[in-house]
């Protein structure tokens, strides 16, 4: 199983002196953002800050931008770096239909899309957005859907992010990130709220900050305790079938692939 990314690192566009700092904060991904971190005045000079950047030698990490769907000069800019050969990904900001993303598909054809829901409407089409070909992964984005709901209470949001993890697992995708958590100072609240999620079923945080980032990675490793479950059941299921552990706990093929996924989080927050 591919390790997931736990930690990704959003950096404004227009800051070009913080993209190398960024690939090398030690974050697994680095989000490059053309939407609502640039003011529109800076907008063309944040496209050329990304595209010079992208085109440039390899940066030893993942890098998405994150683009309005809309906006057909954050597509083009996006496109040329991708027909240079520069491997690249798309988060979308404000999907909300199907038909958000064929726009993007057309204009960056190839290109792995992770497509975000910030509004009532992106939640409500979640499972038709998440069925779009081109769509690779879904995320939330909850500042703006906090804005959009009128509330920012966890029981208004909750059910936006059941619902979009009901969606993903539905297509086949892998478990949605969760959503930056903007007080950047408070870390002990970040690695609360970041457990919560992790048992809610979300896998890996994107970061406002680099001091967030280890926080994150440690809220996801898996104790100890659940990366020996997990190595016990592979063991006892390698003849598969129905089988029982050492201490008498019925194991099967379900329980296996819930072992393999705890690994594969190991694997992924190791330092």
């Amino acid at each position: 199983m591919t390790p997931a990314i736990i930690t990704a690192l959003y950096v404004p566009g227009d800051r070009p002196d913080r993209f190398d700092k960024a690939a090398a904060s030690g974050a697994q991904a680095v989000i490059l953002d053309l939407e609502d971190a640039v003011a529109p005045e800076a907008k063309a000079a944040a496209r050329a800050a990304v595209t010079s950047w992208l085109l440039a030698a390899p940066r030893g990490v993942d890098v998405q931008v994150r683009v309005d769907a809309r906006d057909d000069a954050d597509l083009a800019a996006v496109g040329r770096v991708a027909a240079a050969g520069v491997a690249v990904g798309v988060r979308v900001a404000k999907v909300e239909a199907p038909a958000d993303l064929d726009r993007v598909a057309a204009a960056i054809p190839g290109v792995p899309v992770t497509a975000l829901l910030e509004t009532a409407r992106g939640i409500e089409a979640a499972l038709s957005i998440g069925a779009h070909g081109a769509v690779v992964a879904m995320g939330i984005g909850e500042a703006d859907l906090a804005s959009d709901l009128g509330s920012s209470d966890d029981a208004v949001l909750d059910f936006a992010r059941t619902r979009l993890l009901y969606a993903a697992r539905a297509n086949g995708l892998p478990a949605p990130m969760m959503s930056v958590y903007p007080a950047i100072t408070d870390l002990d609240g970040l690695r609360r709220d970041t457990e919560r999620g992790r048992h809610r079923g979300y896998v890996g945080r994107a970061a406002v900050h680099p001091s967030q980032l280890p926080v994150i990675a440690s809220a996801f490793r898996p104790a100890e305790g659940e990366l020996r479950w997990a190595r016990d059941v592979i063991a006892a299921m390698s003849s598969g079938g129905v089988t029982r552990l050492a201490g008498g706990e019925m194991v099967d093929p379900a329980m296996r692939r819930r072992a393999e996924a705890i690994l594969a989080l190991g694997e992924a927050t190791t330092d």
